[in-house]
């Protein structure tokens, strides 16, 4: 037994607690977690759930190569998460918070309570280890996603906090400011990140509520962003999703079974340095604003011209369908260019940047309104990439594009994103190990 494996007492936890709950070696995943009948509500299954619902539920195991919620079919609802580990926190409270995060997580994935008595089956007289709202409702697809951002290894002041700094990945550092960017302080970065996507909202916001309530005293919620109607597909079975200026988003997105896209574009290989992240990638997340009300006063043409393609089909202005490659050099009947030079469409294309790609994963958001009564809305971009460059290199052709006039950027970080936990182990453990 190394010693990320637990010990018997460890994998059978009588209550969520700091004592290292580490349960995955009870084989939590989509077989392993499963409960005999008549295990009851003291075991964390969820009450009153119908058959049918379950069986219309996916459910996606937590452990295995790669972390769930990167090419997992995109799900319907976000609740995202940054979090900043407590100050006087030690190396041994970092590791014990990521095990009990990663066995709550497992269980929760499965359409279960964060631990075996849950939210009704402990003591009458003490607060339950699980909030409760998720009861009834089966798994909805749900995944959690955690990242480490650059401060966890080299706090801004240059501490080593949790003797990590030796194993920062090299690209791993604060993004570079961008032409447009307004960003707040409040709404960016993060020692850790959590990203819970599922097809149900309450059942997203149940996993980022319990897990916050499992981080108290060792890390806060920095921040955190609800997010709606994904904007991108990472399935060819997922139709292209609309964002919110109308426009389909994310035609040319990779796909779940396009392996050597991910190989080449988005999983950190072995070769790549260092050697504890291979099999992971990198997340970036950025808020953007969208001057939703502006936007909706430019005509039509307009709209195209500024996107590069046409809203009801999605084609690109260049003919052809949604999915027809663009042809930049193609002129119109004015004899201009069929899709302007700084157009959306042509300056994201990976035709002129280098062959860059990556992995888009944005939602909607709508926050309510602003001050002056307009809808404080727009995109709460997350893509996946191999390294951090790839997105720099993208959103710097990005930042002069036509489309700038309508958005601006107010939130902003970036994290690496360990492997998947293996059987017995956690989110993480190669850090420390």
């Amino acid at each position: 037994m190394t010693e990320d494996e637990p010990t018997r007492e460890e994998s059978a936890p009588p209550a969520l607690s700091r004592r290292g709950l580490f349960g995955l070696a009870a084989g939590v995943g989509a077989a392993g977690l499963a409960l005999g009948a008549g295990a009851g509500s003291a075991a964390g299954v969820a009450i009153g759930r119908s058959r049918a619902a379950e069986e219309a539920s996916p459910v996606y195991p937590f452990t295995g190569t790669h972390q769930a919620g990167i090419t997992t079919p995109m799900q319907d609802h976000l609740h995202f998460a940054a979090f900043d580990m407590m100050a006087g926190t030690t190396r041994e409270d970092l590791r014990s918070l990521l095990r009990d995060w990663s066995y709550a997580a497992a269980r929760m994935t499965q359409g279960l309570d964060v631990s075996a008595t849950g939210a009704v089956g402990g003591s009458p007289e003490a607060p339950p280890d699980d909030t409760g709202e998720a009861l009834g409702l089966p798994a909805s697809g749900l995944t959690v996603t955690f990242g480490f951002g650059p401060t966890l290894f080299t706090a801004d002041d240059g501490t080593d906090r949790y003797g990590l700094a030796a194993l920062r990945p090299a690209g791993l550092a604060k993004l570079p400011a961008f032409l447009g960017d307004d960003l707040d302080p409040a709404a960016s970065g993060g020692d850790l990140c959590i990203q819970a996507c599922a097809d149900d909202p309450q059942v997203a916001i149940h996993a980022i509520r319990n897990l916050s309530r499992i981080a108290f005293g060792r890390a806060r919620l920095r921040w955190s962003q609800l997010g709606f109607g994904k904007t991108s597909k990472t399935s060819a079975a997922q139709a292209t999703p609309r964002n919110l200026f109308g426009f389909k988003d994310g035609t040319a997105n990779i796909l779940s079974d396009d392996t050597q896209a991910l190989a080449d574009h988005v999983w950190v290989a072995s070769a790549d340095e260092p050697a504890w992240l291979a099999g992971g990638s990198y997340l970036v997340a950025r808020k953007v604003a969208m001057l939703i009300e502006t936007w909706d006063r430019v005509r039509l043409s307009e709209q195209q011209r500024i996107i590069g393609r046409d809203k009801s089909e999605g084609a690109p202005l260049s003919g052809g369908s949604e999915t027809t490659a663009p042809d930049f050099d193609k002129k119109d009947a004015a004899g201009g260019l069929a899709i302007d030079a700084r157009s959306h469409v042509h300056r994201a294309h990976p035709d002129v940047n280098d062959g860059i790609r990556i992995l888009r994963r944005g939602y909607n958001y709508v926050d309510g309104n602003t001050d002056l009564g307009r809808l404080d809305a727009g995109l709460f971009f997350l893509s996946y990439q191999r390294s951090p460059v790839q997105f720099v290199t993208l959103q710097r052709a990005l930042s002069t594009d036509l489309m700038n006039e309508y958005v601006r950027h107010i939130g902003s970080g970036v994290w690496a994103i360990p492997r998947g936990a293996k059987a017995g182990s956690y989110v993480g453990a190669e850090l420390f190990t």
